[in-house]
């Protein structure tokens, strides 16, 4: 009974974290962020990566622990998860290559307020229409990456599957808000996208 308490406790907080952390990426937060703050608006992406790892770390650290033991792979098979772990990591490498990171994380947007150049339009960030290397085959890659990156464990204890689970929900649930926004930047550019690539896992399901 305790485990499935501690579930409970662990799902809660993640969807608090994750409904917090959505309404925080919303455009109706960033346009009334400007309205009130102006050009300060290029450091908003920065501290929104800084808030989303701290949040996870506290969930992490603070949340329960359901300790059950799902399975547990024996040598040498626990070294076959490093297999496609490893295939993951490139993977993730790879869509940032089509990536400009400094702009993901928030550095370019600070650059370019320090330099005078954050145009009065300009929200937290610069949207590109990505349709090439990894996009071609998923509109969402990185996530698609993440996700074998976390399933393949060598041991498997109901904390952790509890989290990939809900991380596994929070990237398709927040895939279709980020799509949203695109269809709205991009129209119908978007929407022939939508129609031949399909949106995290490269397969139609």
């Amino acid at each position: 009974m305790n485990y499935v308490f501690d579930v409970i406790v662990l799902v809660f907080l993640f969807a608090l974290y994750g409904f917090i952390h959505s309404v925080v990426a919303s455009e109706k937060v960033k346009v009334y962020f400007k309205k009130i703050f102006g050009k300060l608006i290029a450091f908003y992406r920065l501290f929104y990566n800084v808030f989303a790892l701290v949040g996870l770390y506290f969930i992490w650290e603070l949340a329960p622990h359901p300790s059950l033991q799902i399975y547990k792979l024996p040598p040498p098979y626990d070294y076959l998860v490093l297999i496609p772990q490893l295939i993951s990591l490139v993977g993730i490498i790879w869509c940032f290559k089509y990536i400009c990171f400094k702009e993901f994380i928030g550095l370019n947007q600070i650059s370019r307020y320090l330099r005078n150049e954050y145009s009065g339009t300009e929200l937290d960030e610069n949207y590109t229409l990505r349709i090439e290397g990894p996009y071609k085959y998923s509109r969402h890659p990185i996530y698609f990456f993440s996700i074998i990156l976390l399933l393949f464990r060598a041991e498997m204890t109901l904390f952790y599957l509890t989290m990939f689970i809900l991380f596994t929900a929070y990237f398709y649930i927040g895939s279709y808000y980020e799509e949203k926004k695109m269809v709205r930047l991009f129209g119908d550019d978007y929407r022939s996208y939508q129609k031949k690539v399909p949106r995290i896992f490269p397969f139609k399901i």
